[in-house]
């Protein structure tokens, strides 16, 4: 019933902010956008029942870019770390989310990238737009490096590809702890239950004396923080 509404809540809301997306669209501001992306995923917690216990948030600068780097358990680990990271993030989302109605638009304005998952040359496109952007405009990104979520639980592979904005842009990473979504929401359910989630985020991690070729060093510690934070978490 809790899923049910939140989509009521959703369409309803799209149309009441056609409006004010069609305004920043005229005036290329996005900063509106956001903040209102920000209340909706707070209402969105509390409408699931959905309860976030953030540590360790002190440790980043809310006027410095990094690439934040999370474990990937549910769907609703995205809207909960969009909400819980001190700063305006961006996010890579597969293209085919773009297509929304008004919602594309909307991402487009945020500064958020399409990629299209199925082109290594596609990747990479959004792999060196988003280190533009960390560059240009200073934007924080958020990835998944184990490019979807895990099927029980665990840690899964690394991909490379956000370590490669990281070093292309010379940001620190920031490992991210989630626990606890997959038991509210595992990958192919439709429903999510109400809970409790923990968010650890660990100490920054320099990239400066990393290149391509030294690459999974950085991954391998990117991952044991990561890591860490699963075994400390119950």
């Amino acid at each position: 019933m809790r899923t049910f509404f939140l989509l009521f809540f959703y369409v309803a809301l799209i149309l009441l902010l056609i409006p004010l997306l069609l305004f920043c669209y005229v005036l290329k501001s996005a900063r509106p956008i956001i903040f209102m992306g920000k209340w909706v995923m707070r209402v969105s917690q509390r409408i699931l029942g959905i309860r976030v216990e953030v540590t360790g948030a002190e440790k980043i600068a809310k006027e410095k870019p990094y690439v934040f780097m999370s474990n990937h358990l549910s769907f609703i680990d995205g809207p909960l770390l969009f909400l819980v990271i001190p700063q305006h993030i961006r996010v890579i989302l597969k293209k085919e989310v773009f297509r929304i109605p008004f919602v594309g638009l909307g991402m487009k304005l945020v500064g958020f990238i399409p990629v299209d998952r199925k082109s290594i040359r596609g990747g990479k496109q959004s792999m060196d737009r988003a280190a533009h952007l960390i560059n240009e405009k200073g934007f924080s990104f958020l990835i998944f490096p184990e490019g979807t979520r895990s099927l029980d639980g665990r840690l899964q592979p690394f991909k490379r590809g956000g370590f490669f904005i990281a070093i292309d842009s010379q940001v620190p990473i920031v490992p991210i702890t989630i626990k606890g979504t997959y038991e509210l929401m595992p990958k192919g359910s439709f429903f999510a239950k109400k809970g409790t989630v923990k968010v650890v985020f660990h100490p920054p991690v320099p990239v400066q004396g990393f290149d391509r070729d030294s690459l999974p060093g950085l991954l391998d510690r990117v991952r044991s923080s990561i890591q860490s934070g699963l075994k400390e978490l119950v």
